[in-house]
């Protein structure tokens, strides 16, 4: 969907509005001409689609206990005595737009949040209604949510760069398992780690919050520059490589003296053909260059060179091992 035909949340008002107009057992034709004209405007009709989108996802759990309340409750708040009457003649349907009205009002969105993602090797720059930015790196997704209260981003697996369109009224959220990253303009990048979060702030500033088992929460906020990884032991905001942490969104991979098994980890991340390196000291060799991300060959050339590794290469699936030269290895 183009950002000139975003719905607005007037106009989704206006769709449930109608949604519940055009499912009475009698629509006037005066009601069906006035409903092409509005729908003739830009967004309108794309509004009138999620709402009766989300009417059809709903009708596997329209019985559901607290959808039946939400409905009553709305209908209470909301509806004279007459239109209440009507909703009973007509059923459910109407019901569910008056949820849908009250809903908005709230400043709530009830239909499901956008769906974006990236496969191994992949990565994708989404540009959101807001006018904000999210660049998805390899095997990552975001789930996003915009209304008129709140940006809410979930970041369910990789890592994503957030460059944030300034909004007072809408703090931007990015959540990462216990860890969430609030932020009004700015631009930061968050990685989802097995346990919490590595957050590397590049401009503006950002409060980082990890939330315990227990229900309390250590919160930190950065200056630019400065990182928090949330999975460690005793987090706390560190001087951040900002070039070596976004250099992924560039295509590189920029290594300053890190250990070999900890740069084929992050080589790995991007490959489907594997590298492995051999147990013993041979993983603490350290690392530094630039590398193309996916140019696996190149990588596994020079760091065998430098170090004077050998490469063995597994013909029944292609796992590429780094051992040291003269050493006996095993691999088939």
């Amino acid at each position: 969907m183009s950002l000139s035909t975003v719905p607005s949340d007037q106009a989704r008002a206006e769709a449930a509005d109608w949604f519940a107009r055009l499912n009475k057992l009698d629509v006037p034709y005066a009601d069906m001409q006035a409903f092409k004209a509005w729908l003739s405007a830009p967004g309108h009709k794309q509004a009138y689609d999620e709402v009766d989108a989300f009417w059809r996802q709903s009708e596997a759990v329209k019985d559901d206990p607290d959808i039946r309340a939400a409905m009553a409750d709305a209908l209470v708040r909301t509806a004279p005595p007459a239109r209440a009457r009507d909703v009973r003649r007509g059923g459910y349907g109407l019901a569910f737009a008056v949820v849908l009205l009250a809903a908005i009002a709230g400043g709530y969105v009830l239909w499901g949040p956008k769906i974006y993602s990236t496969g191994v090797g992949e990565q994708r720059t989404v540009q959101l209604a807001d006018g904000s930015t999210v660049v998805l790196d390899t095997d990552s997704q975001v789930a996003v949510r915009l209304t008129s209260a709140k940006r809410d981003i979930r970041l369910t697996r990789g890592q994503a760069l957030f460059d944030v369109a300034h909004d007072a009224a809408r703090p931007f959220v990015v959540t990462a398992g216990a860890t969430s990253v609030t932020a009004l303009g700015t631009r930061f990048d968050v990685r989802r780690e097995a346990s919490g979060a590595t957050v590397t702030l590049v401009r503006g500033s950002v409060e980082v919050r990890e939330r315990s088992d227990d229900g309390a929460a250590q919160v930190w906020r950065l200056a630019p520059g400065q990182r928090v990884a949330t999975h460690v032991t005793a987090p706390t905001p560190s001087p951040a490589d900002v070039d070596t942490a976004t250099s992924w969104t560039s295509g590189r991979l920029i290594f300053r003296a890190v250990p070999l098994r900890a740069a084929v980890a992050e080589f790995n991340r991007y490959e489907r053909q594997k590298i492995e390196v051999a147990d013993g000291p041979v993983g603490d060799e350290l690392i530094t260059g630039v590398f193309a991300v996916r140019d696996i060959d190149t990588f596994v050339g020079s760091v065998a060179d430098v170090h004077d590794l050998t490469v063995v290469r597994s013909e029944k699936d292609g796992t590429i091992r780094l051992t040291r030269a003269g050493a006996g290895d095993g691999t088939p």
